[in-house]
């Protein structure tokens, strides 16, 4: 009687362990978005939870990633654009660069409210990327050889509107009127440096963020064309390459001079990804399908690749 009690207790604990493997997360490959959200910009929150923002009407979307399922947290006042987007651990906002309307915005996304808003240059401009440091946030235009910086105080309080910084990008950096110039911006060694990509020359720099003098990223004769969001994980980049279908694989020297391309990742479902986000083994690319017309049925996803 009692080995069969033990073999029943047996049998009970892998069919416990069997069904919570089962009812566990699938982190699903493909997380669908609404019909006709038009994504461009993602972030991950807290835990497994990804932002994407919408170029449309500048709502943004959260998902969970355990499970794909997700919904509308924000609605953008006014429809402004949301483009890059970046999380503040600290506060638990979320800041999205606003396009052409030039400006920045800043939600609560537990509660859908906008937290601030901020004119950082003229409309028809685009302010297009956005990264949060511990002492600022920092936003790319990809029309002005400029960068804007938002001073944080403690716990990432937000600053006053006429506390915004324009800062002149100098040194190695090119700009090229009538072109897509800088685009995708994270920051490194602390705060100490910003890295920026052009997406129309393909190159990196390394930015000085107090100063705006920009240091060529010497990449041993590769380029990375049609860059558009970036990520820096210790010391790899991973850059996406939106009409390329595809993410290079950046290996960055400790002072940031220099880099290889080590790999290039690929897959069947990328339909030009425009940035990338992060969390455990994977990464997430959201494809935008520029080129497709936008319309209330156009189907649009993020897609789970390994890092």
């Amino acid at each position: 009687m009692k080995k069969k009690l033990i073999g029943l207790f047996a049998v009970t604990m892998l069919l416990l362990i069997a069904g919570s493997v089962v009812a566990g997360p699938t982190f699903p490959e493909i997380i669908p978005l609404p019909n006709g959200f038009a994504p461009e910009g993602v972030a991950t929150g807290h835990g497994p939870e990804l932002f994407v923002g919408s170029l449309a009407t500048g709502q943004i979307y959260r998902a969970d990633l355990d499970s794909g399922a997700g919904e509308v947290v924000v609605d953008s006042p006014a429809g402004s654009p949301a483009v890059g987007l970046a999380f503040d651990e600290r506060s638990g906002l979320l800041f999205a660069a606003g396009g052409s309307s030039g400006q920045a915005f800043v939600y609560d996304p537990g509660t859908g409210a906008t937290a601030a808003m901020y004119t950082l240059t003229a409309p028809g401009s685009f302010v297009n990327d956005v990264v949060v440091a511990e002492e600022a946030a920092y936003l790319t235009d990809s029309f002005r050889p400029v960068f804007y910086r938002l001073p944080l105080g403690p716990g990432g309080s937000l600053p006053e509107a006429g506390a915004i910084e324009e800062i002149p990008l100098s040194g190695d950096y090119v700009f090229l009127p009538g072109s897509f110039n800088a685009n995708g911006i994270e920051t490194a060694a602390n705060g100490k440096w910003l890295i920026i990509v052009h997406s129309s020359r393909g190159e990196l720099y390394r930015v000085d963020p107090a100063t705006g003098e920009a240091t060529l990223i010497d990449l041993g004769g590769d380029a990375v064309p049609a860059g558009d969001g970036i990520l820096l994980q210790g010391q790899t980049l991973y850059v996406v390459q939106n009409q390329l279908n595809q993410i290079a694989v950046v290996e960055l020297a400790p002072d940031l001079a220099s880099g290889d391309v080590v790999e290039i990742i690929t897959n069947p479902a990328f339909r030009v990804p425009t940035t990338v986000a992060g969390f455990g083994p994977y990464l997430y690319a959201v494809n935008a399908r520029f080129g497709v017309p936008p319309g209330p049925d156009t189907e649009y996803e993020v897609v789970r690749v390994e890092k």
